[in-house]
């Protein structure tokens, strides 16, 4: 048995050594081969982007506590613009609003409700209070959360500068191997 176990030990060395050389000359032969990621137009990602978005009815709010820990919730957006630029209705004296007074650094995450993909929108949240734009941007189901609207209602405007999108639906994936994901910037 001994010896049996020191020609399984040789032959498994040999192997090793084998596919170690085999990987280090051959970086993109099949041992390390990777799916080439895929780039896809602007256009495409904004559509596919935009989609998966208004087919979400909820998506989630991180701000940055005065910590820099993040702080998820999750919002009742409206569609984005054609800019991506996408609002947000909330109680003027909530956290969030808190937070971004103090860091608009702010992110969205969607989900497809058939688990299919997700976008990220990395950006910035502005606090808006301009009564035109309070009355353009509500929602009639919210009238039982403000009862004194015009004191306690305003709104987040998040301007985009990075987009994530992954969305199976229409083949966008990212990197097999790094994980990496289709990115816009804007």
């Amino acid at each position: 048995m001994l010896e049996t176990m020191k020609k399984y030990i040789r032959y498994a060395s040999k192997w090793r050594i084998f596919f170690s050389v085999a990987i280090l000359v051959c970086p993109s032969g099949i041992w390390a081969q990777d799916h080439e990621f895929k780039h896809y137009e602007r256009d495409t990602l904004i559509a596919a982007a935009k989609e998966l978005m208004e087919t979400s009815r909820y998506c989630a709010l991180i701000t940055l506590d005065n910590s820099g820990h993040p702080q998820a919730r999750t919002m009742d957006p409206f569609s984005p613009g054609e800019d991506m630029v996408v609002w947000l209705g909330t109680n003027v004296n909530s956290r969030k609003v808190r937070e971004i007074r103090n860091d608009s650094r702010v992110t969205l995450y969607y989900e497809d409700p058939d688990g299919g993909g997700y976008v990220v929108i990395k950006g910035n949240g502005y606090l808006m209070d301009d009564p035109e734009i309070l009355r353009k941007y509500w929602k009639v189901e919210w009238d039982e959360f403000y009862p004194d609207k015009s004191a306690t209602y305003t709104l987040i405007k998040v301007i985009p500068k990075e987009l994530e999108i992954i969305y199976y639906k229409y083949g966008i994936t990212g990197s097999s191997r790094t994980w990496e994901v289709p990115l816009i910037e804007f």
